[in-house]
């Protein structure tokens, strides 16, 4: 491959598109890599970076099926599922969807949870934890607050686990003015937002990196991936662009349309 880019990267840009890939974790495939290079102002046509992808071996990842981790408490009470399965957001801080994922390393098991805004999936929190008791979910929760100090309505939508249910957690998303939002027992679905960005993490991440060796690696690794989640990785359900440019671009209109008025 060394020699391939050496005789072809003045003709083709094939450096430009072993880069953009290596930079981005290498889990891109040609259609993210094409866009990637399209916002660096590099015109190629996407069929040329689908054949030199193929002649360099390099090629995305793909996902595979999620392990699901919720453990109900059908005893306790909850809260009714406000979302339905409609995982769209006008505004940011609109509606947060929240749900975790397990990683296995040489020490045992650590659990990994992770916030996000719906709007333009930013990971607003997130947290690596030994166990899977509610104060990992709680501390995720209280980084999304600093972070981001929502004013307004805001609807965070989870599982049923037990964790996100439990007389700890409700409570506190009723003093930060949360509003809880619970799916149904066993029905992937109605988490699904959460669910796929787990997957991703698991698939960009966790598969291709390990194994691993305790938790402060996983942790390390997964500030990394956030960062990148969040301010690089492209995006095609919100335009191809990362989260936080998606978020900045709706402020920019909000106060274009505010000047305008």
């Amino acid at each position: 491959m060394t020699r391939f880019i050496e005789e072809h990267r003045r003709i083709y840009g094939v450096e430009s598109i072993c880069r953009v890939w290596n930079d981005n974790f290498c889990v891109y495939g040609a259609r993210k890599v094409w866009h990637h290079l399209r916002r660096e102002g590099r015109i190629v046509a996407r069929c040329t970076v689908e054949r030199l992808m193929r002649r360099m071996g390099l090629k995305g990842v793909i996902r595979g099926k999620e392990v699901r981790t919720t453990r109900p408490d059908p005893a306790r009470p909850c809260p009714q599922d406000l979302v339905q399965r409609q995982f769209h957001a006008p505004a940011p801080n609109r509606l947060w969807v929240s749900d975790f994922t397990y990683v296995s390393t040489w020490q045992g098991f650590v659990y990994v949870v992770f916030i996000i805004d719906v709007f333009a999936r930013v990971i607003v929190g997130w947290r690596v934890s030994s166990t899977a008791h509610t104060d990992f979910v709680l501390d995720a929760l209280e980084q999304a607050l600093c972070q981001r100090r929502p004013e307004g309505k805001v609807t965070h939508h989870s599982d049923r686990g037990c964790q996100y249910v439990s007389i700890r957690y409700t409570p506190r998303l009723d003093e930060a003015g949360l509003v809880a939002s619970v799916g149904s027992v066993g029905d992937s679905y109605d988490n699904a937002l959460a669910e796929t960005i787990n997957g991703l993490y698991k698939t960009e991440l966790i598969y291709r990196q390990g194994p691993w060796k305790n938790r402060d690696a996983v942790e390390l690794a997964t500030l990394k991936w956030v960062d990148w989640f969040n301010n690089r990785r492209l995006l095609s359900s919100i335009g191809n662009i990362p989260p936080a440019e998606g978020e900045v671009r709706f402020y920019a209109q909000q106060k274009s349309h505010a000047l305008a008025a």
